[in-house]
């Protein structure tokens, strides 16, 4: 336990950190893997509450509930939730209400039906890259199952309240990171579920085929047009069960000193805020070829002490479908961004560029797109531009 928790701390140093740190893996592992995209619930307990000294103060109110109940170490070990003898079973053998902890004890809390937990907002029947963890590295199947319609989160989950048949499966899928990290993970791309809407669990199960050991997880998410972004992580609010108006970054770490601008996926948490979301800001557009056809609007999202989130949408208002894109952000004097995702970011003196990933480039004729980040100093609103290409 003391080897994974100091590997818990030093693997997030290693992703956030400026200064290089060495892992060492365990020369056992005892747990193996847990959805992080979207994220299964001691994944996203995991990132709200780890702090850069390594010890758990969960924010989100689901998860500060779970610590109360079962103590830290399920997060330090969020990639535990599993049963060895398994083999491939399912209804019968994990009971009703059981389903999300797998029947381990361990996680327990994390089987509470509460609609507070942390949510991840997708697009029904949308592509979607998926990321499962590979603390160890096994040979077995993936299966994604969705609830029915009419779900209700704050009734425990039966197998009865899941579609009777997956909606995706995956054998042996790629990986990509260091195996015995937090970061490491098997990656795959595969529709998410049509037709639906509103709050829902995606349940998964990794069948090993090389042993009866199985993996479970749920993963709270709405089907309100988002692309994986997370909420309710790093605030003492959480969400209700309506869908929230505005949304935080996807993590996949806990939080550290803030350094030059990071770009390689979504990385950091918000963090926390004292107040509800700060909205209004000035919106400023501009910056535009193709005869005027990108226009970039900027809305401030949370904004807390000496930071803040905001969020730029860049529109092409032509009539002909662009391949990419590029937005510039002029920040104002005490003004530093830090941290971008859903973009690839670069700085230089006050000026920020960010270009599109790879998933969000093609916009039609009247489409939009969206990317956020982090800014320290001041809440001014930096000026915005963009072009198409």
């Amino acid at each position: 336990m003391r080897i994974r928790q100091r590997l818990a701390v030093l693997s997030a140093a290693t992703v956030l950190a400026t200064t290089a740190l060495t892992v060492l893996t365990p020369s056992g592992a005892l747990a193996h893997g847990a959805m992080m995209r979207p994220g299964a619930r001691t994944y996203n307990c995991w990132l709200d509450g780890v702090t850069p000294q390594g010890d758990i103060q969960p924010k989100n109110p689901a998860c500060a509930a779970a610590v109360a109940a079962g103590g830290t170490t399920p997060l330090y070990n969020w990639f535990g939730v599993l049963r060895s003898d398994a083999g491939g079973r399912t209804t019968g053998f994990i009971s009703d209400g059981q389903l999300c902890s797998g029947g381990n004890p361990t996680f327990a809390a994390y089987d509470a039906a509460r609609n507070d937990w942390p949510l991840t907002h997708l697009t029904a029947g949308a592509g979607f890259s998926w990321k499962y963890s590979n603390w160890a590295h096994h040979p077995g199947t993936f299966y994604m199952y969705v609830t029915r319609d009419g779900f209700n989160p704050t009734s425990p989950l039966k197998w009865s309240d899941l579609e009777s048949t997956p909606f995706l499966t995956i054998t042996n899928p790629p990986q990509n990171g260091s195996v015995g990290s937090n970061e490491g993970h098997y990656y795959w791309s595969g529709n998410l579920p049509s037709g639906k809407s509103g709050r829902h669990i995606i349940y998964s199960r990794w069948v090993r085929s090389d042993s009866n050991e199985n993996f479970f997880g749920c993963s709270d998410v709405v089907f309100d047009g988002g692309n994986g972004e997370v909420t309710g992580i790093g605030t003492g609010g959480g969400q209700t069960s309506a869908a929230p108006t505005t949304r935080a970054p996807v993590t996949t770490a806990g939080p550290t000193t803030r350094a030059p601008v990071t770009t390689a996926g979504p990385t950091t948490r918000a963090p926390g805020t004292t107040a509800g979301p700060t909205t209004g800001a000035p919106a400023t557009t501009g910056g535009n070829n193709n005869g005027g056809a990108c226009v970039a609007t900027y809305k401030t999202v949370n904004s807390w002490g000496n930071g803040f989130q905001g969020e730029v949408t860049v529109k092409n208002n032509g009539s002909s479908t662009t391949n990419a894109w590029t937005a510039t952000l002029t920040s104002p004097s005490g003004q530093t961004i830090t941290q971008v995702w859903s973009g690839t970011g670069s700085s230089s003196g006050s000026t920020t560029t960010v270009k599109n990933a790879n998933w969000n480039g093609t916009l039609g004729g009247g489409a939009s797109t969206a990317f956020g980040f982090i800014g320290s100093g001041t809440t001014t609103a930096p000026t915005v531009s963009c072009v198409l290409s």
